[in-house]
C-alpha cells in the first residue's frame, strides 16, 4: 500500500539491523538484495563453529539430534543432511489461501538478515542462495496455515527452504505458479544442498510476523494521517467547530500522538471560509458530537499505539532470531528468543486501534447521512431524495467493515495450543495476528476512503463543487483531487467503482499528497 517517495533499489545486508524502509523496498518495490564483506567474515566464523562441533561425538541439538520432541535421538553423521532436508519436507506442511507475495518476501528478507549476522552457523552459500531468490523475484507458495508463531514461523520458512532446495512450488518475478526447480534453472541459480544446522537455521525465526508488522506501520502511517484528513473534512462538511483543535487545549492532555493529531487537523482546516461562517451567524452549536470534537484523543492514542509496536519492531529487527544460536564467543546455545510473543501482542494491539479508528470514522459519515444531524444536507446526500438514494448504502458497506474489525481486534496472542508432544506447550499466534492485522488495515482503507468520498460530495452540496469552493485550500485541493476520478453529485450512479476509485486514492498517498501539495510542512 504505502509508496517510498524514494525506494531503494539495493538493500546491502551487514551485521547489523535491517531497516523498515529496507523492507518496504525489498518485499513491495522489489530492491536488490546484496552482503556487505562483513557478513562474509561472520557467517564464515560461525561456520566454522558448526563443523567443529558436527566433527565431535557429543550430541548438539540441530547439528546431530533431532528436534523438537525428537531431540532425544542423537543423529550418525551419514544421516545428517538427509536429516536436514527431511526437516524442511515435513515442515513445508502449510494450508490455505496463498499468502500475499510482499509477506513472503518480507519475511525471505528477514531471515537472510538474521543469516548475514553470523549467529546462525550457516555457510554463505546458503545466504546467496536465499539473496539469489530474491532477486530473481522468485516467491516460494506459501498457505496461511502453518505458523503458530513460535520455534519461529515454521511452515512458512520450509517452505522458502523448501525452494532453495529445488522443491516445493513457487511464483516467477511475472506471477506465473511453477515447480520450484524450473523456476531456479530459468534464473540460473542452482538447487541447494543443505549441511548440518542449515535446515534448522532456515526456519527458526519470527521473520513473517515481523515482515507483516513493518509493513502494517507502513501502511498506518499513512492511514492515520489520512484518517486525521478525513475527519477534518468531514468537521467543515458537518459545519463544526475548530476551536476544541487549539493547541493550548490540547497541551492540557499531553497524551503522546493527541497534538500531532490536533495539528494536521488545524492545518487542514485552515482558511476554510465554511467554519469561518458559522463563527458570526448568530446562535452555534457550543459541542459537536465526540466523533468530532474527540478526534484527536482517538486518533492520538493510535498514533501512540503505533509508535510503541515500531519500537518493538525496531528491535525484533536487531535481534538474530535462531535456536540453537553461535554466540559471538563461539558457543551453540539453546533458547527461547524465536517465541513471538513481543511481535504478536502489538499486531494485536494495532488491530485493536485500527477497529477503533474505523468505528469513529463510520460515525462521521452516518451523520452526514441524516437529515436530523447533516445541518441542512438532503437525506443520505441523495441528488432528489426518494428517488434517489444517495449514500444510504456505502454507510451500510462500512457498517459491515467496521463490523468485521471488531472482530478482527479480538486477539490471537491470549490464545495457545500446546504442540510437538507438549516440548512446545505455549505459542505466541504472532502469525495469525500479523495475517488479521493485514485484513483489518485493508479494511481501515475501505471506511476511510467511504468518508472522504461522503465528505467530499456533502461539500459539493454545500457550495456548487470545486470551481466555487468555500472550503480550506488543503480541502479543495483533495476534492479537486478526488474529481479527477470521482464525478460530482448527480442522480444516483453506480457507486461501487467510485468507492473502489476513492479506495484506491487512499492507498497510494494521492489524496493526502493533494492536501500536502498546499500547506507550508507535510501532514504529520
Amino acid at each position: 500500500m504505502e509508496t517510498l517517495q524514494n525506494p531503494r533499489t539495493t538493500v546491502e545486508l551487514g551485521t547489523g539491523a535491517l531497516a523498515a524502509e529496507d523492507i518496504v523496498a525489498v518485499a513491495r518495490h522489489g530492491a536488490a538484495v546484496t552482503l556487505a564483506a562483513e557478513a562474509f567474515t561472520a557467517m564464515t566464523a560461525s561456520r566454522t563453529v558448526i563443523e567443529e562441533l558436527a566433527a565431535d561425538d557429543k550430541p548438539h541439538y540441530g547439528v546431530s539430534t533431532g528436534f523438537g520432541a525428537l531431540a532425544v535421538k542423537q543423529i550418525v553423521p551419514e544421516q545428517r543432511r538427509q536429516l536436514q532436508r527431511s526437516l524442511i519436507r515435513s515442515h513445508a506442511a502449510s494450508s490455505g489461501a496463498e499468502v500475499d507475495t510482499e509477506v513472503v518476501r518480507a519475511l525471505m528478507l528477514n531471515r537472510l538478515s538474521t543469516l548475514a549476522t553470523g549467529r546462525t552457523g550457516v555457510r554463505p552459500k546458503v545466504a546467496l542462495a536465499y539473496a539469489g531468490l530474491l532477486n530473481a523475484g522468485i516467491t516460494p507458495v506459501v498457505g496461511e496455515y502453518g505458523s503458530l508463531g513460535c520455534s519461529g514461523d515454521l511452515a512458512p520458512l520450509s517452505h522458502c527452504a523448501l525452494a532453495l532446495m529445488g522443491e516445493g512450488e513457487v511464483r516467477t518475478a511475472d506471477g506465473e505458479r511453477v515447480p520450484a526447480a524450473a523456476a531456479l534453472a530459468a534464473a540460473g541459480l542452482e538447487p541447494l544442498e543443505l549441511q548440518e544446522k542449515e535446515g534448522l537455521a532456515l526456519i527458526n525465526g519470527t521473520d513473517g510476523m515481523l515482515g507483516m508488522l513493518t509493513l502494517a506501520i507502513a501502511d498506518l502511517h499513512l492511514l492515520l494521517s489520512t484518517a486525521d484528513l478525513a475527519a477534518a473534512m468531514s468537521v467543515e462538511g458537518l459545519l463544526g467547530s475548530d476551536a476544541v483543535f487549539a493547541a493550548d487545549l490540547q497541551a492540557l492532555r499531553p497524551q503522546p500522538g493527541q497534538a500531532e493529531s490536533a495539528a494536521n487537523i488545524r492545518a487542514v482546516l485552515a482558511g476554510s471560509a465554511l467554519i469561518e461562517e458559522q463563527k458570526t451567524g448568530g446562535f452555534t452549536r457550543v459541542q459537536d458530537a465526540y466523533s468530532l470534537r474527540c478526534v484527536p484523543s482517538v486518533h492520538g492514542a493510535a498514533r501512540s499505539t503505533l509508535q510503541h509496536a515500531e519500537n518493538v519492531a525496531d528491535c525484533e529487527r536487531a535481534s538474530a532470531i535462531d535456536n540453537p544460536v553461535v554466540t559471538p564467543d563461539g558457543r551453540l546455545e539453546s533458547n527461547g528468543n524465536f517465541h513471538g510473543a513481543p511481535v504478536g501482542y502489538v499486531l494485536d494491539f494495532l488491530a485493536v486501534a485500527v477497529a477503533d479508528i474505523a468505528s469513529m470514522s463510520e460515525r462521521r459519515t452516518d451523520r452526514f447521512l441524516d437529515r436530523s444531524r447533516s445541518h441542512g444536507l438532503n437525506a443520505f446526500l441523495a441528488f432528489d431524495p426518494g428517488v434517489d438514494s444517495g449514500h444510504m448504502i456505502a454507510q451500510y458497506t462500512q457498517a459491515g467493515i467496521v463490523s468485521e474489525l471488531k472482530r478482527l481486534a479480538v486477539p490471537a496472542s491470549v490464545d495457545s495450543i500446546p504442540s510437538s508432544a507438549m516440548q512446545e506447550d505455549h505459542v505466541s499466534m504472532g502469525w495469525a495476528a500479523g495475517l488479521k492485522l493485514r485484513r483489518a488495515i485493508d479494511g481501515l482503507t475501505r471506511v476511510l476512503a467511504i468518508e472522504v468520498l461522503t465528505a467530499a460530495r456533502a461539500l459539493d452540496m454545500r457550495d456548487g463543487g470545486v470551481s466555487t469552493s468555500r472550503s480550506a485550500p488543503a480541502v479543495t485541493a483533495v476534492r479537486a483531487a478526488l474529481r479527477e476520478v470521482v464525478p460530482g453529485p448527480g442522480p444516483d450512479r453506480y457507486l461501487a467503482p467510485e468507492i473502489e476509485a476513492c479506495r484506491v486514492a487512499v492507498a497510494d498517498g494521492s489524496l493526502l499528497a493533494a492536501a500536502d501539495s498546499v500547506l507550508d510542512t507535510p501532514l504529520l
